[in-house]
């Protein structure tokens, strides 16, 4: 290299932040890498408290080699970088970053930044769904890997995607009761993706073993279904789901749900980095290149915060983040590395072809919007129903999201849209007769997730200017 970085930053200590990491550092480079969890690993390898070891055995089932890895080249890293954890990075502007660290602000400066921000759930409301005993699938995982217990007594899984039969599973090999599975998804949509499925054999055999595992433990898993209405007065005691057959009782004492996975872009967006609309994903994402370059130059996108591939591709991703990094700033490859990098790009591109295959297989239930009574509160945090953004709609003619959030205040809560944007989004389009992608999406504002107010105005700076 020319000349070495002033300061590389990594935002997110999951595979792809770790990878990222280990590549600067092989480089001879010092990154600072901040991590808003207590522990390296991000979601999918999430570790239980230091006082509450487990193996990983069981903690990651079949991912439990992959999981070594990982946490163990984070472990082997620790005396050459910067880790930083239970950091929240609240803001970002060119070159700067304002962090809460234990309850302490601070503003960190870089030269060149990895977004490795992750993912979390995206949800689509029914009745019911703020009862307590309702949790996401991801919180429904972190409850189990983190804390060692589940969500219910008898607890029903309700979505479509990957992660709806994932966790099921891992509710039930720990000896939690799957009363049932309620898949949004046909059996036709998933056995129409097996050629595209077959890009990645091993990951497609262990999802199908997932699945013949639960119906041979008994485990009803209802397809073309979907959840109408949680019931119960302090906690859910039933849900009514609905096919095509009608509507449907079952007791449970919690549900699970969730369609999928959504990037966490809210940084990207404060940097200022151009986004697309991706159909496939339903979503606004980050524009990037094939390294992870974004529009935003000395600005890298790596993993689930750009578009949502699972572990091995976000480990991929990063590690292929951080060679643009390294080359952008002077690097000569070696005939080694130019190698690695062809083989990043092929195993990536690969992935993009499973990818594909699971859009199919588990489409999201493009009817949620018309069969969404106008009871449902679709943003909890500021109580605004399906109705209300209905009737606002319709009355001012609002066409587009942040404008409807003006109108309505939808996505203003403390979430800042986590969990409403794209449900929101959906009800919006269809009630104005637009494509998802017309009605755009929210805008980030600092502060992406709630900090005492008075830590905002005495935050300490830190590297260069």
């Amino acid at each position: 290299m020319n000349t070495p970085l002033a300061q590389a930053v990594i935002v997110g200590a999951g595979p792809a932040g770790i990878r990222a990491a280990q590549t600067l550092v092989s480089k001879g480079l010092r990154p600072i890498v901040l991590d808003e969890n207590a522990r390296y690993g991000g979601q999918i390898y999430r570790q239980a408290p230091e006082n509450f070891e487990r193996s990983r055995k069981t903690l990651y089932s079949f991912e439990a080699g992959k999981a070594d890895a990982v946490l163990n080249a984070m472990q082997a890293l620790m005396p050459h970088m910067d880790y930083r954890p239970n950091t929240l990075v609240w803001n970002a502007e060119a070159r700067c970053l304002d962090l809460l660290q234990n309850g302490q602000t601070s503003v960190v400066h870089y030269s060149a930044l990895i977004m490795a921000t992750g993912a979390t759930d995206r949800v689509l409301p029914f009745l019911g769904w703020t009862l307590p005993g309702v949790f996401s699938l991801g919180g429904a995982q972190v409850a189990l890997k983190f804390q060692g217990c589940a969500i219910g007594n008898s607890v029903v899984f309700a979505g479509t995607g990957p992660l709806l039969y994932l966790v099921a599973y891992q509710y039930a090999k720990a000896g939690g009761h799957v009363t049932a599975i309620l898949d949004s998804a046909q059996l036709s949509d998933q056995l129409s993706a097996l050629p595209d499925m077959m890009a990645q054999a091993s990951v497609l055999a262990k999802g199908l073993y997932y699945v013949a595992w639960l119906m041979a433990h008994g485990v009803a898993i209802q397809r073309g279904a979907m959840p109408v209405q949680a019931i119960g007065d302090a906690s859910v005691e039933q849900l009514i789901w609905r096919d095509q057959h009608g509507e449907h009782r079952i007791d449970c004492d919690a549900v699970a749900t969730g369609y999928g996975l959504r990037s966490e872009t809210q940084l990207a967006d404060l940097l200022g980095c151009e986004f697309a609309y991706h159909p496939a994903d339903r979503a606004w994402l980050p524009a990037k290149d094939s390294a992870g370059r974004s529009s935003v130059p000395g600005v890298y996108l790596a993993g689930d915060a750009v578009s949502i591939q699972g572990a091995d591709a976000a480990e991929w991703s990063g590690e292929r983040s951080a060679w643009a990094l390294l080359m952008d700033q002077g690097l000569v490859l070696t005939d080694a590395e130019k190698a690695r990098i062809q083989t990043l790009d092929q195993h990536i591109a690969r992935r993009r072809t499973f990818g594909a295959g699971l859009t199919q297989a588990f489409p999201e239930p493009t009817q949620w919007p018309a069969l969404t009574s106008n009871e449902v509160v679709i943003c909890r945090c500021e109580e605004i129903t399906a109705g209300e953004i209905r009737e606002i709609a319709q009355a001012s003619g609002a066409l587009e999201l942040n404008r409807l959030k003006a109108f309505t205040r939808v996505g203003m809560g403390r979430c800042q849209g986590r969990m409403c944007a794209c449900a929101a989004a959906e009800l919006l389009a269809h009630c104005t007769q637009q494509a998802p992608s017309q009605v755009g999406r929210l805008r980030g504002q600092a502060p992406i997730k709630p900090i005492p107010f008075e830590k905002a105005l005495n935050a300490n700076t830190e590297g260069p200017e």
